[in-house]
């Protein structure tokens, strides 16, 4: 093995060989372990919510490829409608012309062209992650077959009446020139005004006052709405305002929904333009006699552009002339200034409020009414809750099924059609006198309704949501609607790994979609992960820029090439003064390399249930230091196995206790380990592989195997060698599905010196707890050993006695299981602990003054003369009483808490008692030893 740890030579070439050799494609027999990626936007790049997602994603399929599972991770990419059609508008804008320029099938090859070349992003960087995802079974949600999977669901749905078309409020992208979802609104909150209105009452008897932060939509009211129980307006109910500038007669109604302490607690209900507010107008429209039944009420007043536009009613114009033409930004100003020349502006206030705007376009979103096709999802939603209410599908953590249950039980129909080109058009088509037909093809909506060829038919324009596709994902991916072995063999799937903001967008839906066309549910269990923040707790955002790119830290990055990054394309100066000096100051180096490995690791390490993550260097640090410490750790057994006698073709084998302590903690460490995994605790098993293999294997058990080594016993040399090397392997495949590829470089090295005949570590048996490995004395003997040789360290460290000065001990308190120990590990004692000699007082020998330690009730001491600072050691000692005297009020204070005895189990109590008179003799001792220190 190089003398250097040096992540990029290895993690490049095993993935290659992994690959090409097909190790992660799933058997198609044994018992299935199935996870299904979350599509990635094919627009998309890795960012550091994907790399710990990742990371836990295919750790879990590591781990049940090694246990036998026939293991499948869904690969594929999301065709991301409104994201792609934008990045390749932006491409051809560049040539001057438009996606109209180069209609629609034109304009699809050109999508499908930039997908070829571009759109493998994410997928290469994935592989670089270590990602052990069956890339023979890759697919895109606008493949072929998962086309026609969305083409089944939607006739299926319209043909049970759950899919229609109707006219709705939608959130509407006046820039995109679609409908967006929820998740595509980011609403934050900004400066803005709240203007105080007069409308006239219609007799001509005062007015109301009402505020709004949307005076521009006053032209389409519909009502003015105060709560039942304010007194203020009871005797206004019934009458009529005359509405400003169009002289609309509209009611005044009453409605829970008005909050009286906001404004003047007169609102204006403007339905088409305002979701609270269609709302409302749904429970109130009936009692509107004088609204013109050509509107409802419902009047639009903009066009896809955001235009205020001409409404045309029987008695005339519902729109003055004046604003028409208007977008909603002039027709604002134009308003407000007229009203005040009218003499009804009473007051313009400061106002914060939260606008909603596109997160792609990023213009200010209108709720607009428009003809749109909707998923009836109240029949599909019950069947979804009961699934998780009677355990059928499992979140964790747990707690996460209240904020599935509060947007299940209040669910809405779906908008599922959007007004762009990329994606799956919507198979409806319409005659010229607009009725509706719905099937898989043209061809098979003719033969339906036994329509001529001749017979002129249009598909719809609009294309699906996006979300719709992914609704499907779990079994379109295995090849429904036909019936393929994957499908029988890996549906339902096992678990879903997500982020808690897509619960009610994607998960939900492939619930519903599941149990709907599978007749059972997609997963058993829903792992709901935190965010990646920074090292401060905040969120990672390119205007903060405090963003990390997962391959920087694998690959590393100069200051310079990341501060390019993190401020490449601001359009604010000062922004990006502020983000390139906060960038200097965090890493005045840059990023060095730390591999996949050690982020791997470090993402596993923070991985508790359900909290986000705090990313920071230093744990990055510490991991790659984990990954050195790994690498000489099994140089070392290198060294001292290759051509030597290791016991795996016969021999004799003597082990030591150091060899049976160190099988008996891995045997351990194997079954917390597995009880972790098992239970989505990858921060435990992280910790459990950490503190092993840095703390007992490498600190301890290396050390400890060098007196085996050394010894004349050949027996002996064989039985650690070949304990060396079995723990070792052990310890990699342990560590593999968290770290792949440092594991499998030193494994190829060790496994064949430790009798292991095979190609790779990935498709190993993960190791499995036996018991009967687990010999508890050889654990208690080899702890008491190094809490002995700790307390000589200790003592030798604070008294700045050099490490190689051979130092005689003397033992008070000694009993029959410390002699039995002393017998057993002297040797150990006098090597590692550097110690001349080891004598045991008798009850009525005077020690001389000392230095002391504490096994137990075991009294380490090291005579002072010639050795001591006599200040340095009773600064130790008040040091070590104070440490005691702050954790007596604690245990003392459980112990007279009749809370705690009264429901603690008795052995709990029995242990903090025990606690607390260990406590009180170590003081007692402490303290007789300073009253001798300060004899001196």
């Amino acid at each position: 093995m190089d003398k250097t740890y040096t992540p990029t030579d290895i993690e490049q070439r095993w993935y290659n060989t992994w690959e090409e050799k097909g190790y992660f494609s799933a058997k198609q027999e044994g018992e299935s372990f199935c996870i299904m990626i979350p599509p990635p936007n094919v627009t998309g790049s890795l960012h550091m919510g994907h790399a710990f997602q990742d990371t836990i994603m295919d750790a879990l399929t590591r781990y049940h490829r090694m246990k036998g599972n026939s293991t499948l991770w869904q690969p594929g990419t999301d065709h991301a409608g409104i994201a792609t059609q934008m990045v390749v508008e932006r491409l051809i804008n560049k040539e001057g012309k438009t996606r109209h320029d180069y209609g629609r099938e034109e304009f699809i090859k050109r999508i499908w062209e930039w997908k070829e070349e571009s759109g493998g992003t994410i997928t290469r960087q994935l592989r670089r992650m270590g990602a052990s995802l069956d890339w023979e079974r890759e697919r895109f949600t606008m493949d072929d077959g998962l086309s026609d999977a969305v083409k089944e669901v939607f006739v299926t749905l319209h043909e049970e009446g759950l899919i229609y078309r109707g006219k709705r409020l939608v959130n509407w992208d006046p820039v995109l020139h679609t409908a967006v979802s929820d998740l595509e609104v980011l609403s934050e909150e900004e400066n803005g005004f709240m203007w105080h209105m007069r409308y006239p009452l219609a007799n001509g008897e005062g007015h109301l006052i009402v505020a709004t932060t949307r005076p521009e939509t006053m032209l389409g009211d519909a009502a003015v709405a105060i709560h039942p129980a304010d007194e203020r307006y009871q005797h206004l109910l019934g009458q009529f305002i005359k509405l400003p500038l169009s002289g609309r007669l509209i009611p005044i109604i009453a409605d829970e929904y008005v909050d009286p302490e906001f404004g003047t607690g007169c609102v204006k209900i403007t339905p088409a333009h305002d979701f609270n507010d269609y709302d409302v107008w749904s429970r109130h429209k009936e009692m509107s006699a004088i609204q013109d039944q050509a509107h409802g009420g419902l009047i639009n007043l903009f066009t896809m552009d955001a235009v205020i536009r001409a409404n045309e009613a029987e008695e005339g114009d519902l729109i003055p002339a004046a604003y028409i033409g208007l977008d909603r930004v002039a027709a604002r100003k134009q308003i407000v200034a007229d009203l005040e020349v009218l003499g009804l502006l009473e007051k313009t206030e400061d106002h914060k409020l939260m606008v909603p705007r596109g997160d792609r376009s990023g213009s200010i979103i209108e709720p607009l009414l428009t003809d749109q096709w909707y998923v009836k999802v109240a029949p599909l939603a019950e069947p979804a809750i009961e699934a998780v209410k009677s355990g059928e599908i499992q979140f964790v953590p747990d707690n996460w099924k209240n904020t599935y249950y509060d947007w299940m039980n209040n669910i809405q129909d779906w908008c599922i059609s959007r007004q762009i080109w990329w994606g799956h058009r919507i198979p409806a088509w319409y005659d010229e006198q607009d009725n509706i037909y719905v099937g898989r093809s043209e061809a098979e909506v003719r033969e339906k309704h036994n329509l001529a060829a001749d017979y002129p038919l249009r598909q719809d324009e609009d294309v699906l949501d996006t979300w719709f596709s992914s609704a499907l994902w779990p079994f379109s991916t295995l090849g429904w609607p036909e019936k393929t072995p994957e499908l029988a063999q890996h549906y339902p799937t096992s678990v879903l790994v997500t982020g808690f903001d897509i619960i009610f967008f994607w998960v939900a839906r492939m619930i519903m979609m599941g149990q709907k066309f599978m007749g059972e549910v997609p997963f058993k269990k829903v792992y709901i992960h935190g965010l990646v923040r920074d090292a401060q707790g905040q969120k990672m955002s390119k205007s903060k820029g405090n963003v990390l790119d997962p391959i920087d830290l694998i690959d590393g990055i100069s200051l310079e090439d990341l501060v390019a990054k993190r401020t490449g394309g601001m359009m604010q100066p000062h922004l990006a003064e502020k983000i390139e000096k906060a960038t200097r100051k965090e890493f005045p180096e840059g990023i060095p390399s730390y591999g996949t490995d050690a982020l791997r690791f470090t993402f596993a390490s923070l991985a508790s249930t359900g909290r986000d993550i705090r990313l920071d260097s230093d744990r990055l640090y510490g991991y790659r230091n984990f990954c050195n410490k790994l690498w000489n750790a099994a140089r070392f057994v290198l060294m001292n196995t290759e051509e030597q006698d290791c016991g795996i073709n016969g021999g004799e084998l003597k082990y030591s206790e150091a060899d049976k302590w160190i099988v008996s903690r891995l045997n351990q460490v194997i079954a917390n380990t597995t009880d972790a995994i098992d239970n989505y605790r990858f921060d435990h098993a992280a910790q459990e592989i950490y503190e092993f293999t840095w703390n007992e294997y490498c600190d301890w058990y290396l050390e400890l195997s060098k007196i085996s080594l050394q010894s004349d016993n050949e027996a002996l040399q064989r039985g650690t060698r070949q304990t060396l090397l079995t723990v070792l392997e052990t310890i990699l495949r342990l560590a593999h599905p968290i770290m792949p590829f440092i594991t499998e470089e030193i494994w190829q090295r060790v496994a064949p010196l430790a009798g292991v005949q095979a190609e790779t570590i990935m498709l190993q048996p993960y190791p499995v707890a036996d018991d009967t490995q687990i010999d508890a004395q050889a654990v208690d003997a080899i702890e008491w050993t190094k809490q002995f040789i700790l307390g000589v360290r200790r003592i030798r460290g604070e008294m700045n006695i050099a490490p190689g000065k051979p130092l005689p001990v003397l033992l008070e308190n000694v009993t029959e299981t410390d002699e039995n120990h002393l017998a057993q590990a002297t040797t150990y004692l006098q090597k590692l602990g550097r110690i001349e000699s080891i004598k045991c007082l008798a009850e009525n020998d005077i020690a001389p003054e000392s230095a002391i330690s504490l096994v137990n009730e075991l009294r380490i001491l090291i005579p002072m003369a010639g050795l001591i600072d006599k200040e340095a050691e009773i600064a130790r000692l008040e040091k070590e009483i104070l440490k005691l005297e702050k954790n007596l009020p604690r245990i003392e204070g459980k112990l007279n808490n009749p809370k705690f005895v009264d429901k603690a189990p008795d052995e709990v109590i029995n242990k903090e008692k025990e606690k607390l008179a260990a406590l009180h003799t170590s003081l007692t001792n402490f303290n007789e030893q300073l009253v001798k220190i300060r004899a001196l």
